[in-house]
């Protein structure tokens, strides 16, 4: 098995060195944290394979580009300082260990940034509220609750796995939507050859043959068509670019967001999975900050707000004012048709248990997994869906171009 040189931060924030084996770099980062060690550098023993070199100052420039954070790194980063801050280390040495580990220079300037404010002695709650746009309100209260009770690792520790959770729902979704997404593309792109190569070659084969014989209907829509296409080019790609950024700006409005999410929801297969994608964003969001001491009323604020689906945030806006009141969170609950009979029923037991948390967590993992057979189920029904849309579109183009010869050919038979 092969060797591994290891750099490590131990729990008094000490650096030690050692050897492991290890099937690979990933088994080997594993087994040291296992040992309450934090990894900062892996290296394959020389003669055993290729050398994991640690990332110089001017690759760290390079890693990301144009200075952005991906979700994947901020996950990556919130884990790493939990287990850091379980082993012990305290928060200003882990943040300083993260800083020099880093390679997306952009999110190391924002750590080093965040170990200043620390070792100026602001909250680390405090510092993170100074860069919103990478730690949302989510982030930030949980931050905050943790630092109040004096478990922020656990609360990191949660947050960790509730941002990789929600990664991998996000992926899933959007991996419904790849395929369908490039048939779509893939139709354009063979459309517009057959309009502007294609059919004008076929236009000028049947003005000398036929002699301005008249055509078929089908052959003239799409000739004319052809013609409106090769002489107003630069129009169509206009109005192409000017409907996106209509739909664009439409979508950031709430009244366009709710046309828009109306028509998504009917649409068959696809509306009930955005359902069950959003009740599973809601539980899972909701249930992990009220795990980690966020008061009830806000953590529905901090839910509503990162809910996507305006007519799901709308629903969670009334529950929050009806618990303001005095009502119980399942009862407002059960008045709202975008949550299923299930998910309030389940709301409530966990009310009446004192586990409200543990309830929409499970709840959240039921919906994970419905999600999962939703987008399999769509991926199955979309293929042969989209298979027939280009063939349907490109053989009715075809079928108009051949009429013509067929006409060409009993022409000249005869």
């Amino acid at each position: 098995m092969p060797q591994f040189s290891y750099k490590a931060i131990d729990g008094n924030g000490k650096e030690r060195r050692g050897n492991v084996s290890a099937g690979s770099a990933e088994e080997a980062n594993g087994q040291l944290t296992n040992m309450g060690l934090m990894p900062t550098e892996i290296t394959e023993a020389k003669g055993k394979g290729r050398k994991a070199a640690k990332p110089k100052a001017n690759d760290k420039k390079k890693s990301s580009l144009f200075g952005r954070i991906k979700a994947e790194e901020l996950t990556l980063f919130t884990r790493q300082l939990a287990t850091l801050l379980r082993s012990g280390v305290p928060l200003l040495r882990g943040l300083d260990v993260m800083e020099r580990q880093e390679k997306n220079a952009k999110l190391a300037e924002i750590i080093g940034s965040l170990a200043e404010n620390v070792r100026a002695g602001n909250s680390f709650s405090d510092g993170l509220t100074q860069y919103p746009k990478q730690f949302d309100k989510l982030y930030v209260n949980m931050v905050r609750a943790g630092e109040a009770g004096g478990v922020l690792e656990t609360v990191l520790d949660r947050l960790a796995g509730f941002m990789e959770k929600s990664l991998r729902l996000r992926k899933r979704v959007k991996s419904a939507m790849v395929y369908p997404s490039v048939v779509v593309f893939v139709a354009i792109v063979i459309v517009v050859l057959l309009m502007v190569v294609v059919v004008p070659k076929f236009e000028q084969i049947f003005d000398e043959m036929l002699r301005g014989a008249a055509l078929p209907k089908v052959t003239e829509i799409v000739i004319g068509t052809s013609r409106f296409v090769q002489n107003n080019v630069l129009i169509v790609i206009g109005v192409a670019i000017a409907a996106f950024i209509a739909i664009k700006l439409m979508l950031k409005t709430p009244a366009g967001s709710r046309v828009v999410d109306g028509v998504v929801f009917k649409i068959p297969k696809i509306g009930d999975l955005l359902t069950k994608a959003n009740i599973a964003r809601f539980t899972r969001t909701f249930g992990t900050l009220l795990s980690s001491g966020v008061p009830i009323l806000d953590a529905l604020v901090i839910t509503r707000e990162i809910v996507s689906n305006s007519y799901f945030a709308d629903a969670i806006g009334r529950i929050h004012d009806q618990v303001r009141d005095g009502e119980s969170v399942a009862g407002p609950m059960a008045n709202e048709k975008v949550f299923p009979t299930m998910v309030t029923s389940m709301v409530e037991v966990g009310e009446e248990t004192g586990e409200l948390d543990e309830m929409l967590t499970r709840v959240a993992d039921n919906y994970d997994e419905d999600v999962d057979n939703a987008v399999n189920g769509i991926t199955s029904i979309i293929e042969p869906v989209m298979i027939v849309f280009l063939a349907v579109i490109v053989g009715f183009i075809v079928i108009a171009l051949f009429m013509p010869i067929i006409k060409i050919i009993e022409t000249l038979s005869g």
